[in-house]
């Protein structure tokens, strides 16, 4: 039988804020253990939490970046489990009252195109502590240090076909989100987590089969993996004929194998009900339009503009638009004068591997569009160009008198030209002599030997008329 995929993504976002959610600890990531914690975060007799406004504020964004609707009023609750790293015996969280619904992410689909993945819903919560299984023989650690951290919750709809489809959502979604900067998203620092549902059904049938939870996913791999394993283990099951059991799943990313921790958890065995600590969260309709008029352009806005103002091919614009700062940047460059095109190039070769290494641009945009005009105007060759770029930076001046110091300025006096051409068609008779035969590929061999004789400094534009007119005698 044929076995058609579906799948769900629960993206745990830890939104970027200073303090906790629910009391003043800091959210700095990599201090000691056990150090950024108070009563409240621990869960002692007596604290009560107050609600971080930037949390709300963040996930506010987040959502209607997302077109969601937020809603006016929404609602905390308990959300009762026992484990170790979870000192109050229950989280924060939103249930039947949450902040935002609704909203959609548009990917690129491998298999069928430009898609619309709906969103079922954002809530806020805080997050749990960290269980640490690796660090003494036989015995289990506890750092509280991330207990109470503000997280957005993003649940999208079972509408995903595949582990790619996944993936490419994971990808739009963490790329909106680090551009509206609500959060890092990093997953190397556990600020963005990944759970993901998984059934089978027969191809075309439309009742939904059992799910299972792969939790905890930390690299956008590691989904496409784990999907592909769970996958194949649930159609292993079904074609012998068994059921499938509605389990909660760790992945083991050495051997991509899903192991069972757990029976899955239904609603009612986490006891969710309000927490009477905490009112009901009332939003204005006033915040929430000054949330909204903080957004900036959108990546698929921008992406838009950027083909149509710019001319940039589908493909350009994809990868200059891949990061806000990226994007700037590239505007800025055309603003100071750049083409388009060549701009792009740039943008995405040299500068994106500076950027991609120290995060930052350390040549700005006005040198890149005076580099740019100087290899346009034949001033210096891109091979040349490229050596200027490489020396430039905030105390090293202008790309000219960069190019001056390492001697790279076009020469395009035609005395000196036409010497360099005299002396190279003297060195070479035999090659001259098939050129005159027929042989007119060799005029790139002409021009090589001409720019290797002036140490690159020659104009290779105004060489070839030069060497053409020698070589047929004129």
């Amino acid at each position: 039988m044929s076995w058609e995929m579906v799948i769900g993504l629960e993206v745990h976002l830890q939104l970027g804020t200073r303090s906790k959610m629910f009391c003043g600890c800091p959210t700095t990531f990599g201090n000691p253990p056990n150090t950024n914690v108070c009563p409240v975060c621990l869960g002692l007799p007596g604290t009560l939490p107050v609600p971080n406004e930037s949390a709300v504020r963040l996930g506010t964004r987040a959502a209607l970046a997302l077109g969601c609707t937020v809603h006016r009023r929404s609602r905390f609750a308990r959300k009762h489990y026992f484990y170790p790293d979870l000192p109050k015996g229950y989280q924060i969280t939103q249930y039947d009252r949450p902040l935002a619904t609704g909203g959609a992410v548009v990917i690129d689909s491998p298999e069928r195109g430009a898609i619309e993945i709906p969103i079922d819903r954002l809530h806020l919560e805080e997050d749990a502590g960290k269980s640490l299984h690796d660090r003494l023989p036989g015995k289990t650690l506890v750092d509280l240090n991330r207990a109470g951290v503000p997280l957005a919750e993003i649940v999208s709809a079972p509408v995903l076909r595949s582990p790619a489809e996944a993936r490419a959502y994971l990808t739009a979604l963490k790329q909106l989100l680090t551009w509206i900067e609500v959060s890092e998203c990093s997953m190397e620092k556990g600020s963005l987590r990944v759970d993901a549902n998984i059934s089978l059904r027969p191809l075309g049938a439309a009742r939904l089969g059992t799910r299972t939870e792969i939790k905890n996913l930390n690299s956008f791999s590691n989904v496409e993996r784990a999907l592909v394993a769970e996958s194949a283990r649930q159609q292993a099951i079904l074609d012998g004929g068994g059921a499938v059991t509605q389990v909660s799943l760790t992945f083991n990313a050495d051997t991509g194998q899903v192991r069972a921790m757990r029976e899955k958890e239904a609603s009612r065995d986490y006891r969710y009900f309000p927490d009477p600590d905490l009112p009901p969260l009332l939003l204005d309709e006033a915040w929430v339009a000054a949330c909204r008029a903080e957004l900036p352009e959108l990546p698929a806005a921008r992406r838009a503009r950027l083909i149509s103002e710019f001319g940039l091919s589908p493909y350009d614009a994809g990868v200059v638009n891949g990061e806000r700062r990226v994007a700037d940047y590239f505007e800025a460059v055309v603003g100071a004068g750049a083409d388009p095109k060549t701009a792009a190039n740039w943008v995405s070769g040299e500068a994106m591997i500076g950027f991609n290494a120290t995060g930052t641009f350390a040549v700005s945009a006005a040198q890149l569009a005076q580099l740019i005009g100087m290899v346009r105007d034949g001033v210096v060759s891109h091979q040349a160009a490229r050596q200027v770029y490489a020396e430039l930076g905030p105390a090293a001046g202008e790309p000219r008198q960069v190019a001056e110091r390492l001697g790279l300025l076009q020469i395009r006096d035609t005395v000196a030209l036409e010497r360099w051409v005299t002396e190279v068609l003297g060195a070479h008779p035999a090659e001259v002599e098939r050129f005159r035969g027929g042989e007119t590929k060799l005029l790139g061999f002409f021009t090589g030997q001409v720019m290797k004789r002036s140490q690159g400094q020659a104009d290779p534009q105004r060489i070839q008329p030069i060497l053409v007119a020698k070589l047929r005698g004129e």
